[in-house]
């Protein structure tokens, strides 16, 4: 049996119970008005699934900080895009790049590191196509987690380059590789809220993509005892998931981490009715 044992408010809870709490949590929340901030947002733009691919993985790996800002950066880079990704990324060149994204700086990325990104983008859909037609090449089809494909993917765009190495983690590097099991999510699963499209991997194989927020809320579920946020934490987290679905565990993303992200929804306010 799951272990529902709680942390904070939460009394201990039968299976179902838990499962019907979920169900309405999400049934509730996983909805496209409580989108906004998210950088999510920006995939409905792109109905093209090539450009779409694209924003989803600049919107992804740029998804680190306060909100807030990952949105205003992502909207500064597609704006340089000129709201056309693909096209822009298959004409340009370094020099272009460096021109167009100058004193280019968030956080711990800066110019040298986004232009890098792009380039190693560029790369891909000059040799693939598509995003979606690289990331089949490094697909894994056997496994049971998403976890290998991801390793060959981020190799494959190109670690060795800092752009890359500064935005994208290695699996193997044992982070929660939070920002790549958000681009999957918004890849592969299709609702009311994921735009979806990547019909080749089975939902069941992807992984919560582990932030602050979903790292409170699995403390209070009783999914988590561990005191570090990691790949290890995540794929913890992910399997108790899966004990209550076990073809999507990642299904109630959304709807839980809409408590500590929308401002009239706190974390301190969820609890079992």
């Amino acid at each position: 049996m799951i272990n529902l044992t709680p942390y904070f408010k939460f009394k201990k809870k039968t299976f179902m119970e838990l499962k019907n709490f979920l169900e309405n949590i999400y049934k509730k929340y996983n909805r496209k008005k409580y989108i906004d901030p998210d950088p999510l947002m920006f995939l409905y733009d792109y109905p093209d699934s090539k450009d779409r691919e694209i924003v989803a993985l600049i919107a992804s790996s740029f998804a680190y900080g306060r909100v807030n800002k990952i949105i205003e950066t992502v909207h500064f880079i597609l704006k340089g895009m000129n709201y056309n990704p693909y096209e822009f990324i298959k004409n340009s060149s370094r020099k272009s790049l460096e021109d167009k994204f100058e004193n280019f700086v968030y956080r711990f990325t800066n110019q040298n590191e986004l232009v890098e990104f792009i380039l190693a983008i560029k790369d891909k859909i000059d040799k693939f196509n598509t995003i979606k037609e690289f990331f089949k090449k490094q697909f894994i089809m056997n496994d049971k987690k998403v976890l290998p494909s991801l390793e060959c993917f981020v190799t494959e765009l190109g670690y060795h380059s800092r752009g890359v190495k500064s935005l994208l983690s290695l699996p193997s590097k044992k982070s929660a590789c939070k920002r790549l099991f958000l681009f999957l999510r918004w890849m592969v699963r299709k609702d009311r809220v994921d735009p979806g499209g990547w019909n080749f991997v089975d939902r069941s194989k992807l992984i919560i993509p582990l932030d602050t927020h979903m790292y409170r809320i699995s403390k209070l579920l009783g999914f988590t005892e561990r005191k570090q946020a990691n790949l290890k934490t995540a794929v913890q987290i992910t399997d108790k998931f899966k004990r209550i679905n076990e073809k999507d565990p990642v299904k109630y993303d959304f709807a839980l981490t809409r408590y500590g992200i929308r401002d009239e929804l706190e974390i301190a306010q969820l609890e079992f009715h």
